[in-house]
This record gives structure tokens, sequence and C-alpha cells, in this order.
């Protein structure tokens, strides 16, 4: 792998900044992200936590699913990057939802403060998984509970998966492997739950869930996947301008799914609880 590529696969994956935050945010929350959302929040209810943590909010689409589902809770929705804060904060407009910016790895909370600690599509990113399940673990409160979700392998998610086979042929010699190094390389389940034992949980449970994935185009999802990701800076590191000319390739294969009311297409990812 050539010495940039080698830099950019090192420090590009949690990489959410300039345009790309809001470009995430408008693309590929309805594309891929708010269907898993409700389903989160729904299971964040069912706990009936008065108090919560969320890690790794991005721009605060699990945080204000939650909150319509429970709108007298206090929600503390932290994420490490500002600018993706500050998409969340143009949204976050009730006096009980905090915003900060804190490490999931180093929780600047007391322990046992929270009823209840969510991540969505968040600990893939994160370098010591361990150590950010043994904060959730340690801010929790006797009984309560960490609730996450992961994506399923990339095979089970062919809009990503169709992308990814896409940048292969396009980039033979190095290709972009940013979707099934971190968003999609998460997905084995006993690796996961070895990770929340090691970290001290005991109650461990988890489940597979499928929704559909939509856009009213192939161009909007492949605006969100190309540009709305990290994926943005593995491409520009490979081929600067570019940019629109994949992207517009990326449209094209995705027009497999399309139809008259633009593209559908399953999505799987695991629904984790410990305590």
């Amino acid at each position: 792998m050539p010495p940039l590529a080698q830099h950019v696969m090192a420090t590009s994956d949690t990489l959410f900044t300039g345009s790309i935050p809001a470009t995430y945010d408008r693309y590929l929350g309805p594309l891929l992200f708010e269907p898993f959302a409700r389903d989160l929040a729904q299971r964040v209810a069912a706990l009936e936590p008065r108090r919560i943590l969320e890690t790794a909010a991005g721009t605060g689409i699990v945080t204000a699913a939650i909150h319509y589902q429970l709108p007298d809770a206090e929600i503390v929705a932290t994420d490490l990057n500002p600018d993706m804060l500050e998409v969340a904060a143009a949204k976050a407009d009730a006096p009980n939802i905090i915003l900060r910016k804190a490490d999931a790895q180093q929780l600047p909370f007391p322990d046992a403060s929270f009823d209840a600690v969510v991540c969505q599509f968040g600990v893939m990113f994160f370098p010591d998984r361990v150590g950010a399940y043994r904060e959730a673990r340690r801010v929790l409160r006797p009984g309560g509970r960490f609730l996450f979700n992961v994506w399923n392998s990339l095979d089970r998610n062919p809009v990503s998966g169709r992308i990814a086979d896409l940048l292969v042929d396009l980039f033979p010699d190095d290709p972009p492997e940013f979707l099934a190094r971190t968003p999609f390389g998460y997905h084995d389940l006993a690796r996961i739950e070895a990770d929340l034992r090691a970290a001290g949980f005991s109650d461990v449970t988890a489940e597979t869930v499928t929704k559909s994935s939509h856009a009213p185009s192939a161009r909007h999802a492949a605006i969100g996947i190309c540009q709305g990701s990290p994926m943005h800076a593995e491409i520009m590191a490979r081929a600067p301008g570019r940019l629109e000319e994949i992207t517009e390739a990326a449209a094209e294969a995705l027009a497999e799914f399309g139809g008259e009311d633009g593209i559908e297409a399953p999505m799987s990812a695991h629904v984790v609880s410990a305590g």
C-alpha cells in the first residue's frame, strides 16, 4: 500500500469535518441511519430511563429519535467531533438535551450517573472498544443498560456493498477500504460479546435487525456515501479532482436498486444490549 494511502487509512476513518457533517446528515441520515435510530429509540424507551448518555452522537439523529420517544428524559449527547455537534445543535431545541464534546473512551462523568448509555453505529470507530465499553459500564447506574447497534457484514448491506465493489473496480491497485475496514468491519457477534465481557458486562444479548434503505434517487445515495463520510478523504487521496466523476459512477452503480420512487434495498444491523 502506498505511504499516502497508509496515512489516510490511519487518520481519516474518524474525519467528519468541513462539509461532511451536513452532507452526512442530509443524505446518509434518511438512507441508512433514521430507520435504525427509531428502532434503537424504542428499545431505550422501553427501559424508561430518566437520564441517558449518548456517545458518538454525530449529528443528533438518534438524539432526536430518543427525545421523541422520551420527551421528559434528560439526554446528554456527546461526540468527539465539534463539526458534527454543530449540526446536532441546530436540531436540539429542548432544554433537556445537552450536547457536549467528549471521548467515549474517557468519559468526563461521575460513576453511576446514567440510567442508560446509547450508541448508534459508533463503536466501530473506537480505537479501544473494550476501554469504551468499560467507561460505559462505569457511568451506568446499577441495573442500567448499554444499548448500541453495529452494521452486519457488507454482503448483507447491498447498497454499501455495491459501492465497495465499485471502488475496487475503479482503484484495483489501491482500493479505498473504509467501508469494509470500519463501518462494516465489526460484525462478528462472538467478538462483540467477548469485548463486552472483557469490559465487565455479564448480561449480553443481541438481535439482528433488517430494515429498508430508501433514497429519492441513486445520486442522492451516492452523494451520501462518497461525500458524506470519511470515504471522501480516501477518494480525494487517490483521485484529486475526480470526486464528482466517481460520485456519478456510484450513482450509476446504484441504479440497479431503483424504481419510480427512488432506490430501495435491504440493510442489516446487530442491536446489542449489555448490563
